[in-house]
């Protein structure tokens, strides 16, 4: 039994060609806050598994689906919506005059 424990955990840790993340709206799971997620990360060969585990946290964040999950932990009215769509836009159109200003400066 413990040879068996030892080999599940050594095949566990050993870095495969690629690792998937997928999870799929089941109708048993089908909550307000189940998301298709869909993110792959491809682990090179002899690639550490925390290089591996940063580029997969990154992809995750890029995403959107955390915050997304974090609007839809609570419920929010229409006009809570609208009070957060119009702050992201906001700062959104903030970023890409920042952005802009910036690729400006390099050009010069």
């Amino acid at each position: 039994l413990l040879v068996a424990v030892v080999a599940a955990m050594a095949s566990a840790f050993v870095p495969s060609s690629n690792i998937i993340v997928q999870r799929s709206a089941a109708p048993e799971a089908s909550t307000s806050t189940a998301l298709p997620v869909n993110i792959k990360v491809n682990v090179g060969e002899g690639e550490p598994i925390e290089s591996a585990l940063r580029r997969f946290k990154r992809e995750v964040n890029k995403s959107g689906h955390l915050m997304d999950l974090r609007y839809k932990r609570y419920f929010e009215n229409s006009q809570d919506r609208k009070k957060r769509k119009i702050v992201q836009a906001r700062f959104r159109v903030r970023m890409e005059r920042m952005n802009a200003r910036r690729m400006r400066k390099q050009r010069t």
